[in-house]
């Protein structure tokens, strides 16, 4: 049976800066440590993407801008040739099957091993991420970061900016940057992990500062209409206290207002929370909502209900993760009301292989 209640919404054409969008369900960004030990994207990767095509954009997990950026092992990376030659394997995949892809940026800041790295983590100030961290060999106390210089300030910025120069040239439409999740520009907007004393800290209008060059310094590379910025306002994962929420996201968006990004993306979007009213409302530009799912399956629905919600409370796009990840063929499930995979052993997302991966089956043509 069709789902004709959401046609005329979820599945609606859309246009987002030099792309039309077949419809506006998106494939968030979702780390599956696939990679090689440097960073490089496997063929295995553009099979798993390529079978997702079907997303009206798909944001490419999570690729560190330079060396000192990498948080866990097998992750991917953008600043060196051989990951645009990688990523280039995997975005032509992709447009074979008529798809589009962004890539997420993202600097872990604390979020960080030398073990994995092989360098000391850096961070808005010396305070360790308080908990264990996964490494090659194992889960490992996390270390105390080095506090970022000004210049490791410019420096980072410059090399966010190289990166989404990388991912152009490697085949992708645009980039996400990546300020959310306790990261490292979530760590610069947050009073928990921002103890500076100098331009980039103390106050909301400091805090902010680091977010804004970056976006700025991404924007000025590859221009602003292939650029998104992503946020997670109140989300305490990897040891983060906000601290002001309610100011420190009004004050980022009046600051980004007029830079002309691509979108902003909310994740764990609620609609009844004011600082997601307070941004939809400051937010001239396209806002893309990722819902909060249950944890234990997805929805019958594959999160149909909660994308329309999302919506009637003014957001322009829908971003789906785990959802995707268990359904190759989601928007034709979603369309025809077909039974959803449900998400196995949530360890098979992380371990490297094909199963928990590529092995989610796909309905039969003739269903």
């Amino acid at each position: 049976m069709t789902n004709t209640a959401v046609s005329r919404s979820l599945f609606e054409s859309v246009g987002l800066g030099p792309l039309t969008l077949p419809h506006r369900l998106v494939m968030a960004p979702l780390t599956r440590n696939r990679a090689t030990a440097d960073g490089v994207p496997t063929p295995l990767m553009a099979t798993y993407y390529a079978e997702r095509a079907s997303a009206a954009l798909i944001i490419a997990e999570a690729s560190t801008p330079n060396a000192e950026g990498q948080t866990y092992p097998n992750i991917t990376a953008i600043h060196g040739a051989a990951h645009v030659e990688g990523w280039r394997r995997v975005t032509e995949a992709v447009r074979a099957e008529g798809g589009r892809m962004f890539l997420q940026l993202q600097h872990g800041g604390r979020v960080g091993h030398p073990d994995t790295s092989g360098l000391l983590p850096v961070a808005p100030s010396a305070i360790a991420l308080p908990e264990t961290i996964h490494t090659p060999d194992g889960r490992r106390p996390a270390v105390v970061p080095r506090e970022m210089t000004a210049e490791d300030i410019r420096s980072t910025a410059a090399d966010f900016a190289a990166a989404a120069r990388n991912a152009i040239e490697a085949g992708f439409e645009g980039v996400e940057v990546h300020g959310a999740n306790g990261h490292l520009l979530h760590q610069f907007l947050a009073r928990g992990t921002n103890r500076r004393t100098d331009g980039y800290g103390g106050s909301v209008t400091n805090r902010i500062r680091f977010v804004v060059e970056v976006a700025e310094a991404v924007a000025e590379a590859i221009g602003p209409e292939r650029v998104g910025l992503r946020v997670s306002p109140g989300n305490t994962v990897n040891g983060i206290d906000e601290g002001d929420t309610a100011e420190i996201y009004p004050a980022l968006v009046t600051a980004l207002a007029d830079s002309g990004l691509a979108y902003l993306h909310i994740v764990h979007a609620d609609p009844e929370n004011p600082v997601h009213q307070r941004i939809r409302k400051d937010w001239p530009g396209t806002l893309i909502a990722n819902p909060v799912l249950p944890q234990d399956r997805i929805p019958d629905d594959g999160g149909l209900a909660q994308g329309e919600r999302l919506l009637a409370a003014g957001a322009d796009l829908i971003a789906l993760g785990r959802p995707f990840l268990a359904n190759p063929d989601l928007i034709r499930r979603m369309r025809t009301g077909a039974p959803m995979n449900q998400v196995r052993d949530a360890y098979l997302m992380y371990v490297g292989g094909p199963t928990g991966y590529t092995d989610y089956p796909s309905l039969p043509a003739d269903a």
